[in-house]
């Protein structure tokens, strides 16, 4: 599999990306649903990258400088053909390498808190998440989990 920077024009990631922000919007109440649509993932601040494997799209992540130390993942999602074939592991190994080669001493997050979620908590506890409190401009709220880690 290969990982690059996407400059997200091509209509495959359009189209995992919307889905992505389907599931979402099904799932969370709107004042919960965090995802970032195509206009917020463009911005100077955060980088894109996507996970193909030959000509088809797997996956996409990306992370979002809060300040020089500290850095959010956002986007998180492995097309539906390609779950449970370590996609996501993939691409948090390279989120790591990029966050440490930038020099962010922390990386969080927020996901969801319904069983939807589950396997996304399961995974980022593998790699070392822990919950913490709400972040940057997130709120304490029911829906929501928030988790971090150092990034060693």
């Amino acid at each position: 599999m290969e990982i690059r920077i996407d400059d997200l024009e091509g209509p495959e990631i359009i189209a995992l990306l919307e889905e992505h922000l389907r599931r979402m919007q099904a799932t969370s109440p709107p004042e919960s649903c965090h995802a970032l649509d195509l206009s917020g993932l463009k911005k100077p601040e955060v980088t894109f990258w996507t996970v193909w494997q030959g000509p088809e799209l797997a996956g996409c992540g990306a992370i979002k400088e809060i300040d020089p130390t500290h850095a959010e993942i956002k986007s998180m999602r492995t097309a539906d053909e390609f779950l449970r074939r370590g996609v996501a592991s993939l691409l948090l190994d390279h989120i790591f390498e990029m966050a440490r080669e930038r020099g962010y001493r922390r990386l969080s997050l927020e996901t969801g808190s319904m069983k939807e979620f589950d396997a996304s908590r399961a995974l980022y506890r593998k790699f070392g998440f822990a919950e913490c409190e709400p972040f940057e401009d997130y709120v304490e709220d029911p829906n929501s989990v928030f988790m971090t880690k150092m990034v060693d």
